[in-house]
């Protein structure tokens, strides 16, 4: 059984968790580059009967979940 696995992770949480300790183990300047990826643009289709009904744009989202301020 994997380490992950073991300590109740599902793979998300675990590569989530890596990625967090990689991104600060960074020096500053690539650290503010490795944070800019991290955004995401989201856009939602609410759908009726097989129709696009309305559709609307949430721009970008930063994913804070694990993120340590």
């Amino acid at each position: 059984m994997t380490a992950w696995r073991a300590a109740g992770l599902n793979y998300i949480n675990y590569s989530n968790i890596a990625a967090r300790l990689v991104r600060k183990a960074l020096k500053p300047e690539q650290r503010a580059q490795a944070v800019r990826r991290d955004e995401s643009h989201i856009k939602f289709t609410k759908w009726v009967n097989g129709k696009p009904e309305s559709e609307y744009r949430l721009g970008v989202v930063f994913f804070l979940c694990f993120r340590e301020q």
